[in-house]
């Protein structure tokens, strides 16, 4: 949690301050923001999947199991994977159709899920995908500024700048 191991890459084996944490001087608002993600993951089966992704619809569905979008919310293709922009980019999580049963063989539901990535050095405009990958979307998580408590809804090809450096969660409203 924001340490360093001085470049010891087995320091779990050294009992000494080398794998000691300071819990004193810890960073409140990381460790708080690392428990709410946790336990966020631990809510949210579409981020605990068993299997990989197919990239593809699945048992039926219309919408990917997962899907990758542009700055400007149109789906790539094998081209975009070769472009600058390529290290900004959206991926769509569909939490509808997760193939694998629960223990009980109970089929697992989950939200759907948009996260963009700005690996950028400047703000990034996004736009959002068209209305079939979601009409509503409401912005959770901006880890410029942490678990947002008055969600923003975003309709489907809105745009909004994500800052530099930063990752946003939106979850599709019904």
């Amino acid at each position: 949690m924001n340490r360093t191991q001085g470049g010891n890459n087995n320091a779990y084996c050294q009992d000494n301050e080398i794998s000691w944490f300071d819990w004193e001087n810890m960073d409140q608002e990381l460790l708080e923001f690392s428990r709410r993600l946790i336990g966020f993951r631990l809510n949210h089966p579409v981020f605990r999947r068993r299997r990989w992704f197919q990239g593809r619809a699945i048992h039926g569905s219309q919408t990917h199991d997962i899907a990758w979008f542009t700055l400007e919310g149109q789906q790539m293709d094998e081209e975009n994977w070769g472009e600058g922009f390529a290290k900004s980019l959206a991926v769509y999580l569909n939490g509808q159709n997760i193939p694998n049963p629960n223990p009980r063989g109970d089929a697992v539901k989950d939200d759907n899920f948009y996260l963009i990535f700005n690996a950028h050095y400047e703000p990034l405009n996004f736009t959002l995908p068209p209305v079939f990958w979601g009409k509503m979307w409401a912005k959770i998580l901006d880890t410029t500024q942490g678990w947002l408590e008055e969600e923003e809804l975003i309709e489907a090809g809105g745009n909004f700048d994500v800052q530099d450096r930063s990752v946003v969660l939106l979850q599709q409203e019904e």
